[in-house]
């Protein structure tokens, strides 16, 4: 499929372009669809007591949740090849939010696995996402493109572990009983959900130029009768099934861990219903920038290594990815626990943004299938996955020990994606177009990439980076202990209601993410600005009374922290740092 006029840059503050408004319909309504999706993961402990669940039953309901998106994965990538990626997340949010809002008329087992099985046909989203940003974005920024949208979608699966609970503590702050506040809980995260699919009808089209209906009338697009054949296409290909084992690997993993997370910490950590939330939530929250990392370092491989280069990167990203997860699951104190999580949570999201940065490569004339079928992979992934978490006799350690190993086995299927000289040479053209349209609108651009090495990183080591890793690996620390130690900043807030639970959730995703962030030099002066606020709510409102020269110095240590971070977002990040790495290289910052 040909299409013109593709954006060559991602403009995120600007809804003027129809590529840019379709961006950002697409990673919401993923995010609302991911939130409703996993929306009562983290209300299971609830859940479990009422109806009885037994770790079995628990395990189905896991496995429902992701198994019919497999089914749906593959239809809505057909489906998106013949009415266009408009009308297919149109129907999907709002005939997908009608389980996820009638999960409350569950009232044992049987119907709430039904209900669960039902809600999983909204995980298709993902596939319309990518489809959706494949066809609107040129090769030089489509594998930014399209990780960042699923990236920032993913991130509901995230923010779903926190606000459910905060929901539905808020129901029984009313007065409502668990019975029904976990209940009302989910018709919040339907009733959002078919709000979105009105909203995505009338602010996005199919395509640069227009909607696939009015294209087809013009002649210039393939008619819906003539696009058979496309998925047998897809089907035939095994770098397509290769994809798909690939991406089981990793999408299949976040999936699991989403939907286990919250338990996993409750059950071996002994943590809180909320606390356990939160520390499952920071798994998912590492979609704000990791997936995002998967895809822009993908497209970096291709300027010099071409597609090969793209899938040399997702062998590299996916190998880690299990190594973590090996180290993950022999952890039995919290703070390693958490460290090696968020570890293990960066690489398998760049693993998930590299494999759609080769994606929209395979097959252009059957890119919905082929985005259906590798999707509907993770899914898969899940189901296996889910299927050990539930065996009697394999501890969940154990299992995700496993798991860890199977995805090193898995990042050996890369070598089965390769590409012709002619794919190549087409490939290496468009993206050689694209990036001269882009630097005839900012001048200056240089097409190179300058992969650092470890001694160029060291030998640009500068005090302020040093000063930036030291204060992101301490506010790391810091959070983890808050985590270990939720009652102390409880304490620090006083009363602890609704807001001041936010409040406290805050304070740690801001120091453990966004103290990562700053260790490794990934969005430095957003990471900065974020800690400042919580240090300058520390000085105002909890070391206010203590005033200077108190005993526990408290006042004193926050003021130094905070001109330090004052001094790091004045400065931004030096050359030793992922910032500086990932940015376009332009005549004046190339030496």
């Amino acid at each position: 499929m040909d299409i013109n006029n593709k954006a060559t840059k991602i403009t995120l503050f600007s809804l003027k372009s129809r590529p840019m408004r379709s961006f950002h319909m697409t990673w919401l309504s993923f995010f609302l669809c991911f939130f409703a999706w996993f929306g009562i993961a983290p209300l299971m402990a609830v859940v479990r007591d009422e109806f009885g669940l037994t770790k079995t039953q628990i395990g189905n309901t896991i496995i429902a949740s992701v198994a019919i998106t497999i089914l749906a994965r593959l239809f809505i990538g057909w489906l998106c090849d013949r009415i266009g990626p408009r009308l297919a997340y149109t129907w999907l949010l709002v005939v997908g939010s009608l389980p996820v809002m009638g999960i409350g008329f569950a009232h044992d087992y049987t119907t709430f696995l039904i209900f669960r099985l039902a809600i999983g046909a909204i995980g298709a989203s993902f596939v319309i996402t990518q489809y959706h940003t494949s066809v609107m974005f040129a090769p030089n920024c489509v594998g930014t493109a399209n990780a960042t949208s699923a990236g920032w979608g993913n991130l509901g699966g995230g923010v779903t572990q926190m606000v459910m609970p905060l929901v539905f503590a808020a129901f029984v702050g009313l007065g409502y009983s668990d019975f029904w506040s976990w209940r009302l809980s989910m018709v919040v995260a339907g009733g959002v959900c078919f709000l979105a699919g009105v909203a995505y009808y009338f602010f996005t089209t199919d395509l640069p130029d227009g909607n696939f209906k009015e294209l087809r009338k013009k002649g210039e697009l393939r008619k819906g009768n003539q696009v058979k054949g496309t998925f047998m296409l897809a089907v035939k290909d095994k770098r397509v099934w290769a994809l798909f084992i690939i991406y089981a690997a990793c999408f299949g993993i976040e999936l699991t861990i989403n939907n286990m997370a919250a338990l996993y910490y409750k059950d071996f950590f002994g943590l809180g219903l909320a606390t356990a939330g939160l520390v499952a939530g920071l798994f998912g929250l590492m979609n704000i920038f990791a997936r995002t990392m998967g895809g822009v370092i993908g497209d970096r491989f291709a300027f010099k290594g071409g597609l090969k280069g793209r899938v040399k990167w997702l062998f590299i990203a996916l190998a880690i990815e299990g190594i973590a997860l090996i180290l993950f699951s022999r952890m039995t104190v919290l703070p390693l626990a958490i460290a090696t999580m968020i570890v293990f949570s960066l690489f398998v999201q760049m693993s998930e943004g590299a494999t759609y940065s080769v994606v929209p490569f395979i097959n252009k004339k059957a890119l919905g299938s082929v985005a259906g079928i590798v999707g509907a992979g993770g899914n898969m992934g899940a189901v296996a996955a889910g299927f050990l978490l539930r065996a009697k006799s394999i501890e969940w350690p154990d299992a995700l020990l496993i798991l860890g190993g199977l995805v090193l086995v898995c990042s050996t299927f890369t070598y089965l994606v390769t590409f012709s000289p002619a794919q190549e040479k087409e490939s290496k053209e468009e993206y050689d177009k694209a990036v001269a349209d882009r630097a005839e609108e900012a001048k200056g651009v240089k097409r190179r990439l300058a992969i650092p090495q470890l001694t160029s990183l060291i030998g640009n080591l500068q005090p302020m980076d040093a000063l930036r890793m030291f204060l992101g690996i301490a506010l790391v620390v810091k959070g983890i202990y808050f985590v270990m130690n939720m009652h102390e900043i409880e304490s620090l807030l006083g009363g602890i209601g609704t807001f001041e639970n936010l409040t406290a959730w805050y304070v740690v995703f801001v120091h453990i993410v966004g103290g990562f962030a700053l260790a490794v030099g990934l969005g430095t002066r957003i990471a900065s600005a974020l800690n400042i606020t919580v240090l300058l709510g520390a000085v105002i409102f909890v070391h206010s009374a203590e005033g200077l020269f108190s005993k526990s110095q408290g006042m004193e240590f926050s003021l130094l922290v905070l001109f330090s971070l004052c001094l790091v977002l004045w400065q931004g990040a030096g050359k030793a740092s992922l910032d500086y790495f990932l940015k376009p290289q332009t005549d004046s910052n190339i030496s």
